[in-house]
C-alpha cells in the first residue's frame, strides 16, 4: 500500500512554490519569456523520467508553466510527489524562474442527481471520462478527464426532484470525427435526444433526469 500524504502534511512539508488543489499539487513558474518556459517544461519532463513519476505540464504565454502531481494509484498525494515537487522547485530556483502558487486553481462542475448511479454513465460516456480514483478505489460518484485536461465533474444526491427545467447544460466540443461515435456512447449509456435539428453543428443530449449536454464541432455552422 502506497503511503499517502494528507493534504495538511503536504502543506507543512514547507514547498512554497506549491498549493494543494483537489488531489494533486499544483505550482505555477514564470520563467521570462515563453522560449525559457518551454525549455524549462522539457527541463522539468526529464526529470520526472527521472523520478519515474508524472507530472502534467502546461505551457501558456506569456512565460507560465503550470505543473500538476499525483498519485494515481493512491488517489493522492504521496512521498513520490513531495520528491517531486522539490526536484521541480530546485530547478526553478536555478534557472531564476518565479514560483506564483496561488492563482492555481481546478475546475469542478457538481451535477444534483435523485439517481447517481442512473445518470453517471452518460456523462461518462458523453465526456470519454473515467471513475476518479481513491484510495479505496474508483469513486461512485465523480468522474475525470483521463487525460487531465478537462474540469472534474461529481454528483451531488437530491432528496427531492426540481420542478423546474435545469438551467445549466454543458456543451462538450468535439473532433468532428469524434462527434457521432461520441453521441451513441452517451446514448448507449442511457442518455436520450433532446434534438439533432443542428447536427452537425451539436447535438442536444441529456441524462434520464433531464440534464443536459450538446456535442459541438465545428461543421454545418453559419
Amino acid at each position: 500500500m502506497t503511503e499517502r500524504l494528507t493534504s495538511q502534511q503536504f502543506t507543512d512539508l514547507g514547498l512554497d512554490d506549491w498549493r494543494v488543489v483537489r488531489s494533486g499539487a499544483q505550482a505555477n513558474f514564470h520563467c521570462g519569456s515563453y522560449a525559457d518556459a518551454g525549455r524549462f517544461a522539457a527541463d522539468v519532463a526529464a526529470l520526472c523520467d527521472e523520478h519515474d513519476h508524472h507530472a502534467n505540464l502546461d505551457v501558456r504565454y506569456p512565460d507560465l508553466v503550470h505543473v500538476t502531481t499525483t498519485s494515481h494509484d493512491a488517489g493522492g498525494l504521496t512521498p513520490r510527489d513531495e520528491r517531486l515537487a522539490r526536484a521541480v522547485s530546485d530547478l526553478a530556483a536555478t534557472r531564476g524562474h518565479r514560483g506564483d502558487p496561488r492563482p492555481s486553481t481546478s475546475l469542478e462542475v457538481a451535477i444534483d442527481a435523485l439517481d447517481i448511479p442512473a445518470v453517471l454513465p452518460f456523462w461518462q460516456a458523453v465526456l470519454a471520462y473515467a471513475p476518479e480514483g481513491t484510495p479505496d478505489g474508483p469513486a461512485d460518484d465523480s468522474i475525470v478527464d483521463p487525460r487531465g485536461v478537462g474540469p472534474a465533474l461529481w454528483f451531488q444526491q437530491m432528496t427531492e426532484p426540481r420542478p423546474q427545467r435545469n438551467r445549466v447544460h454543458l456543451d462538450v466540443v468535439v473532433p468532428h470525427d469524434e462527434a457521432e461515435g461520441r453521441v451513441a456512447a452517451a446514448l448507449a449509456a442511457g442518455g436520450r435526444l433532446v434534438s439533432d435539428d443542428r447536427a452537425r453543428a451539436f447535438w442536444v443530449l441529456a441524462d434520464v433526469e433531464g440534464n443536459e449536454a450538446c456535442v459541438c464541432t465545428w461543421q454545418d455552422r453559419d
